[in-house]
């Protein structure tokens, strides 16, 4: 019998220490439990702050979509302003050439207009290349657009100038042909005169 409760108390023994055993780890396990919930709070908070920074960019992105829509619109309006000023020059050109050889004055302002717009083409060309990029540059290339964009209204500004002084020095061109046209009729009328008078004398 003593015997036995010896066994029984060297078998309790055991247990406690079992659960003592037990009982730790579980504390080991909650406060590892509860470091876990810490870092997915924290995961948690970072993701709500990277959804932020995603919504962020999105209205960032769509307002240089925008903006890149408007510098089209833009560009497709310098393009048929350059191709109506092409085909202004073209028909000065034809009447350029029809003109006197005292034109020749005339003929190198044409030319040197006609380089204008050679460059107008290389500038738009330019403008496009830095609209395909627009959506993936800064508030800084926005602003150099701009700024191109009111170079080229200047230039067309001057070249329009520049075909008003043309289509003028034209119009007196074409006076003084008329002028010379109708000395050449008078000169005619008199000579035809003269020898009315010569035959009626005879």
């Amino acid at each position: 019998m003593k015997a036995q409760i010896r066994f029984l108390k060297a078998k309790l023994h055991v247990m406690q220490e079992e659960l003592d055993s037990v009982v730790c780890e579980c504390s080991k396990k909650e406060d590892k439990i509860q470091d876990l919930k810490s870092k997915v709070k924290n995961l948690e908070e970072d993701c709500v702050r990277q959804q932020r920074t995603v919504t962020s960019q999105q209205s960032q992105i769509e307002k240089y979509k925008n903006l890149f829509e408007e510098a089209n619109k833009k560009c497709d309006e310098l393009q048929q302003q350059l191709s109506s000023v092409e085909r202004e020059l073209e028909s000065k050109r034809r009447l350029q050439k029809q003109a006197a050889s005292s034109q020749s004055a005339t003929e190198v302002r044409l030319n040197r207009a006609l380089e204008e717009a050679e460059k107008y083409k290389v500038e738009l060309s330019k403008l496009r290349q830095t609209n395909k990029d627009i959506t993936n540059e800064d508030h800084q290339k926005i602003e150099v657009l701009k700024s191109e964009n009111k170079k080229l209204e200047r230039q067309k500004g001057e070249l329009m100038i520049g075909f008003k002084k043309q289509l003028k020095l034209i119009d007196i061109l074409k006076r003084q042909k008329m002028h010379i046209e109708a000395a050449k009729m008078l000169s005619f009328s008199e000579e035809e005169f003269m020898k009315a008078l010569e035959w009626g004398s005879s």
